[in-house]
């Protein structure tokens, strides 16, 4: 049985917002030195992206972080909900819909990842229609502060 923290990041697609956050608390863990601690992955709602990579803006974005990325798109599955102790979710939609998915009992605890956020931007922008880069640079800044104020809630066991 491992005793390692599970985190699982979810959005529609799997093909930008989720990915984007499983690299920013990739790296952020990797920068604490508590990597091995952490278990993280990212999934979609939908299934359009399974097996893909994120989209170049995304992967981009993330290079431009110096985020080294190298997971595909997958969707969510019901055995996730006992297998991750928290499920981030990246707007009410993606929470609304997380929850009709979790199974009764399930133990992963759904959050809006936004709501971790200092400034207050609950919602993490959905850059995909965007006809520039300016979105993906947004949603990775949103959740660089949300995932630090994640951690140091964790930290101070207020979550």
């Amino acid at each position: 049985m491992s005793d390692k923290k599970k985190v699982l990041f979810v959005c529609l697609g799997n093909s930008c917002r989720s990915p984007i956050a499983e690299g920013v608390f990739q790296k952020t863990v990797e920068k604490m030195g508590v990597r091995d601690e952490w278990e993280i992955d990212s999934a979609g709602i939908a299934d359009w992206n399974v097996g893909c990579t994120p989209t170049t803006r995304a992967t981009n974005t993330m290079k431009k972080h110096d985020i080294r990325y190298h997971n595909v798109g997958r969707q969510i599955k019901t055995e996730d909900f006992n297998h991750y102790d928290y499920i981030f979710g990246m707007d009410d939609s993606n929470i609304k819909d997380l929850h009709e998915l979790a199974p009764p009992g399930s133990k992963a605890r759904i959050l809006l990842l936004g709501d971790f956020d200092p400034d207050g931007e609950r919602i993490i922008r959905d850059p995909y229609f965007d006809g520039n880069d300016l979105g993906f640079e947004k949603c990775y800044q949103q959740a660089v502060r949300s995932i630090k104020g994640f951690l140091e809630q964790l930290a101070n066991g207020s979550v």
